[in-house]
């Protein structure tokens, strides 16, 4: 009767302590959300224009058509919305790509997403004469996906089948035929290369309201799918053989993990370009937080990515006005230095 008695309290503690953990959980989203919500709020009110925030605040609900307004809502607010998709995107898509592959330190980049969407660019301008950022942000697209489907069709060729170490030496492979190819263009062509640079550093800079609503089904379809492969990447953590016992579909998830990673990626490429680190640094930092539990990982990573993306396109705004540094560059100068800083006080954390 004693054991009896043992076992319930002992379970009854468990549960205890696993329903304060969600509500703290839970807690942490919310405050990950208001924090997110006053980053947003700093976006469209600084800018390398000062606005006082009267001002602001008010031609934000009621465009008068004043010089303040058309920037706030033709500049600024377009900025923080791209900010919030495309941190949003990326910081998911590096989530889901260290599950994919159980490498804490994988980024999109290993599916060759960046090199494909890189190499169409260069490709519109040299080839066929587009430029400006509406011209050729499908083209970007479009070479995202079919580097992505190059590296899943090598890497599941095979009785192996798509292996997280075949893919990752597939997404590398393309990845280097891609840049070679990019760079030899680059090189015989100094109008292409003029061009191809101000896309390559990954920046808000001429991207108006007109990009958001084509591109915009392709994030939510890749947030959505991402969001309902959480429960089978937590078995998949646990090894192949343990995660078919468990009932998970392996060659299925990997399929719509790529699928997923390719959309986000491929939207977030064409439109601002490539920005390095979000993808890498973000999960690795919620982890930190919530745990290796995927089903926390990626809502935290969809709220802090926005946070760091936006953040660092705001802080590129004033740090040298009235000129501004591309977001690009900044998130790996605010970025790398904390990640470094994270991996010497801290094991890698565990997927």
């Amino acid at each position: 009767m004693a054991s009896q008695n043992l076992v319930v309290c002992v379970v009854g503690v468990t549960n205890h302590t696993r329903s304060t953990f969600r509500a703290g959980q839970a807690l942490g989203l919310l405050v990950s959300l208001a924090a997110l919500a006053f980053v947003c709020a700093l976006g469209i009110w600084f800018g390398s224009k000062d606005i006082p925030f009267a001002s602001t605040w008010d031609v934000l609900w009621h465009n008068d058509g004043s010089r303040d307004a058309v920037i706030i809502h033709t500049v600024r607010i377009p900025r923080t919305l791209l900010g919030l998709l495309v941190g949003a995107a990326l910081a998911m898509a590096g989530a889901l790509m260290q599950a994919l592959t159980r490498n804490p330190l994988a980024e999109p980049g290993l599916l060759g997403v960046g090199a494909g969407g890189a190499a169409a660019v260069v490709a519109a301008i040299g080839f066929f004469g587009i430029s400006g950022v509406s011209g050729y942000v499908w083209f970007a697209f479009a070479g995202s996906g079919i580097a992505a489907v190059l590296v899943y069709m090598l890497g599941s060729s095979g009785r192996s089948g798509a292996t997280p170490d075949r893919l990752i030496m597939a997404g590398a492979a393309v990845s280097a035929v891609l840049y070679a190819l990019i760079y030899a263009v680059l090189l015989l062509d100094p109008i292409t290369f003029n061009e191809f640079r101000f896309w390559n550093v990954g920046s808000f800079t001429g991207r108006d309201m007109d990009i958001i609503p084509p591109l915009l089904p392709f994030f939510l379809i890749g947030i959505v799918l991402t969001l309902a492969l959480a429960r089978p990447l937590n078995a998949i953590a646990l090894g192949d053989q343990t995660a078919t016992a468990l009932g998970a579909h392996i060659g299925r998830t990997r399929v719509l993990g790529i699928i997923a990673v390719t959309l986000l990626c491929g939207a977030a490429t064409a439109a601002i370009g490539p920005v390095t680190f979000v993808g890498l640094a973000v999960p690795y930092m919620v982890r930190l937080i919530t745990g290796p539990d995927q089903r926390w990982v990626l809502p935290y990573s969809m709220i802090f990515g926005p946070i760091l993306l936006i953040g660092s396109d705001v802080l590129g705004r004033v740090i040298n006005e009235p000129q501004e540094l591309q977001v690009g560059i900044v998130t790996a100068f605010v970025g790398a230095p904390v990640f470094i800083w994270l991996c010497r006080r801290r094991r890698v954390t565990k997927l």
